[in-house]
């Protein structure tokens, strides 16, 4: 996959789930081949399922979900979600929540293949319209289909500085 080959070629590390199935099991292996370095968290309950990478430069075995997280954004750089389910949302709407609430300042991206999240982006759209989001928080998500153009907009990123925003909306 050209996100793979792409993270690789500009020197950068993937940090991932560890999982050897799925888009990031192929992002994983792309990356390795083209000579990237690959590091993967992963619970040992799936360690025990037999679903863990056996190839990556390096391997973390942790024993929450919860610590999976908090290792992975600690290594990390970014955030990029890949279409993907349940599992794929509520790790991105975790590390939106954490760039929102100023736990950390990392970018937070869609890789929006096929326009697979077009609805989700839409719906954003209408929480900011509706008020729910102000615009800056609306806009920490960076969102593009190609893996070039969306990592040098993570590069570029920087963090709204946002007080307690609710206190300016007007009723």
């Amino acid at each position: 996959m050209s996100l793979g080959k792409t993270i690789a070629q500009r020197g950068m590390t993937l940090v991932f789930g560890a999982g050897n199935v799925g888009l990031m099991g192929v992002v994983a292996d792309a990356s390795l081949a083209a000579g990237g370095r690959v590091v993967g968290v992963i619970p040992q309950f799936l360690v025990d399922m037999e679903v863990a990478h056996q190839g990556l430069t390096e391997l973390h075995i942790v024993a929450t979900m919860h610590e999976r997280k908090t290792r992975m954004s600690e290594l990390s750089d970014g955030t990029i979600a890949l279409p993907g389910g349940l599992g794929t949302l509520e790790e991105l709407f975790e590390m939106l929540t954490w760039l929102q609430l100023g736990v950390h300042k990392k970018p937070c991206a869609l890789l929006n293949s096929a326009q697979f999240y077009k609805p989700l982006l839409s719906f954003l759209d209408d929480v900011q319209e509706d008020r729910f989001m102000n615009s800056d928080h609306r806009h920490m998500l960076l969102s593009d289909d190609d893996p070039q153009r969306l990592l040098d907009a993570m590069e570029r990123f920087v963090a709204p500085s946002i007080g307690k925003w609710l206190d300016r909306v007007k009723s």
